[in-house]
């Protein structure tokens, strides 16, 4: 069975797409079977695959339709092809802009929090690991989300105005183990980390004091070569001068895996 991760922060640019394509593209190069979940209807994770151009389905469709299935693109070396058994190593659920009006009509239907959970019980089994991209508010698309999930990771800048949306974050994680009482925090992960600045490496400090060992060791520096590949329409691990950080998200996938 998956262990299935929510990657969230209500607050948005802290890197929460680029977290969930590089560590899940980490993970698949340990060899572990990936699915990622794009749950924003900006579909930036998609994107960040090349996929946008050639998808027939996306989310909405399956949170919509209990009988209509998760669409299953499949990911090797920045080639897509459809792959509805799961087979590769890295595989991505697409979302699209209609996704927006889905969390519309969501709000009307019976079991609109648990529609995301029951969609991933039928392919589960395929995967090591089930990675959920979420948007930067805690609406029912979130909420599907941590419902669905075992874990959630929470990237967050090194920023005093960061803080507020971390500790929002946590208190609605409290709520939803109402629903879902399995869900707890995998780690917290300091993301575009700039050390020559002063409030960052005091934030950093605030933070591994405030929350202990759930700060993940690893931090993502700032790299301007994170952004390009996601641009690119593929991982840091495909892209000409990212080495650095691809380092860091194999790190970080290492630590993943030692948590379990």
């Amino acid at each position: 069975m998956a262990t299935v991760i929510a990657v969230a922060n209500q607050k948005g640019g802290v890197g929460k797409t680029t977290t969930t394509a590089n560590l899940g593209a980490a993970l698949a190069l340990r060899g572990r079977r990936v699915l990622l979940v794009d749950l924003d209807p900006q579909g930036n994770l998609t994107s960040a695959f090349g996929l946008e151009k050639n998808i027939d389905q996306t989310v909405a469709e399956a949170l919509l339709d209990r009988r209509v299935p998760l669409p299953v693109v499949g990911v090797a070396n920045g080639s897509a092809a459809q792959v509805p058994d799961g087979v590769h190593h890295l595989s991505v659920v697409p979302a699209a802009v209609g996704l927006a009006s889905a969390e519309a009509q969501l709000m009307n239907k019976l079991g609109r929090e648990l529609r995301l959970r029951d969609q991933l019980l039928s392919v589960e089994d395929s995967y090591d690991f089930v990675m959920i991209d979420t948007p930067p508010s805690l609406g029912v698309l979130t909420i599907n989300a941590l419902v669905a999930a075992h874990k959630v990771i929470i990237p967050t800048e090194a920023r005093f105005f960061s803080l507020q949306g971390l500790q929002m974050l946590e208190e609605s994680i409290e709520e939803i183990q109402y629903v879902n009482p399995r869900l707890e925090v995998l780690g917290i992960l300091l993301s575009k980390m700039d050390r020559r600045l002063k409030e960052e490496r005091q934030v950093a400090q605030f933070l591994r004091e405030r929350w202990g060992i759930r700060v993940f060791i690893t931090e993502i520096g700032t790299n301007s070569k994170i952004l390009e590949a996601g641009s690119a329409g593929t991982s840091v691990f495909h892209y000409l001068g990212a080495e650095r950080a691809a380092d860091a998200y194999l790190a970080l996938a290492d630590e993943v895996l030692l948590r379990g």
